[in-house]
């Protein structure tokens, strides 16, 4: 059964988004994947929570836009992904694009590494490109309300 969570830490707003609209989407593209989707959440946080997180857990001493705890079993995907909407604004700002674009492009980044994709190694930053851009390709229109 899929589950999508959302919650705030830190100084971070809660993004007001059309959830049953963004749930569709992301089935969507991990149906592409040949995944199903279980219980996924989401936890919006400030640059101060994420770098935290990042030393805590991974032993990363810097800023970053995104960390995915997978929890997938055989069945289905599922995990926690922190995502810094600081990091995410500023990110934004400095390639010329819409936050709201942005922001959609990393919470999929965390769903397609849960569906094994992977940016680390020779070539794969280039593959998950590819596999954002056509994740938002799908995305619908006015999943942010006003």
């Amino acid at each position: 059964m899929t589950e999508i969570n959302y919650m705030t830490q830190g100084k971070a707003a809660m993004p007001m988004l059309d959830k049953p609209a963004i749930q569709d989407w992301i089935v969507k593209v991990a149906q592409q994947h040949e995944q199903k989707v279980g219980c996924l959440t989401y936890v919006f946080c400030d640059d101060e929570f994420i770098l935290k997180t990042n030393v805590e857990f991974l032993g990363h001493d810097y800023y970053t836009d995104i960390i995915t705890f997978d929890y997938t079993n055989s069945r289905h995907i599922a995990g926690d992904m922190v995502i810094s909407l600081d990091t995410v604004r500023s990110n934004a700002e400095g390639m010329g694009v819409p936050y709201e674009t942005e922001l959609m492009r990393v919470m999929i980044h965390g769903v397609l590494h849960l569906c094994g994709i992977n940016d680390k190694g020779p070539g794969e930053r280039e593959i998950m490109e590819q596999h954002e851009n056509n994740a938002l390709a799908i995305l619908p229109d006015n999943v942010f309300l006003k």
